[in-house]
């Protein structure tokens, strides 16, 4: 069995996996990391290797119990991917972004794959049918747009996300929700119809915190998987096994 941790700004994500399948998904804030993974151990004693991302997040402390328990990879930029990299700069290349960009090419092999990560930010990744990696682009994801309209104009309030009933906001409420939410949408299938117009039998995945939310209003045909980066995380370790 394998563990894997997504170690984020505010939360961490840890999955199980048997062969390949996710059998066990829990979320903790970082102090609670080694109690969670006390009750992970005792729940799967099975479990051998380990792969973390974002691991400057983490404590010594935190990093050395890990090192106790399991065979640790932590995901880095010389660790060996299953796809060829071609980013101009592949040492500024998200972490976050190689294990999507893993999991596109393990479940989509000899596939043109867009994968978008709808979260603090968003981001949008692309995978070639020859398995290179291309480059992709980064855009703020709701909660900073949200929070940029408030924090830098006078009198705009701090809103919670929620879905806009017309595009045509009759008051200062509707009219951000609208922007906001809207505004995304547009730009997501903005960016799924370019990558159409372009990249013929295109597989295009949605993932990130935001995946529930965006899922249902997006035009153009997608896959959502809210685990993606946890089964590219588990490719990658799988990967160097070999």
């Amino acid at each position: 069995m394998n563990l894997t941790i997504d170690v984020g700004n505010t939360l961490i994500k840890l999955g199980v996996f048997d062969s390949g399948k996710l059998k066990l998904k829990k979320t903790c804030i970082k102090k609670d990391l080694l109690h969670t993974l006390a009750e992970i151990s005792e729940a799967l004693p099975a479990i051998q290797k380990c792969i973390i991302s974002s691991v400057a997040n983490l404590s010594g402390h935190q990093l050395l119990k890990l090192e106790q328990l399991f065979d640790v990879l932590i995901l880095n930029h010389q660790t060996k991917i299953p796809f060829t990299n071609k980013y101009e700069t592949p040492q500024t290349l998200g972490i976050d972004r190689i294990a999507l960009v893993s999991a596109a090419a393990e479940q989509y092999s000899g596939e043109n794959v867009l994968v978008i990560d709808a979260g603090t930010c968003i981001t949008y990744d692309f995978l070639n049918s020859e398995n290179e990696y291309l480059g992709g682009a980064i855009s703020p994801g709701i909660s900073l747009r949200y929070k940029a309209l408030h924090t830098f104009t006078e009198k705009l309030p701090l809103l919670e996300a929620t879905n806009p009933n017309l595009y045509i906001g009759n008051n200062t409420t509707a009219s951000i929700h609208s922007g906001v939410i809207n505004g995304v949408l547009y730009e997501i299938d903005g960016y799924i119809s370019e990558y159409h117009e372009n990249y013929h039998n295109l597989t295009v995945i949605l993932t990130g915190g935001d995946v529930h939310f965006l899922r249902d209003s997006i035009k153009n045909d997608i896959f959502a998987n809210s685990n993606f980066l946890l089964e590219g995380l588990n490719h990658i370790l799988e990967f160097n096994k070999h």
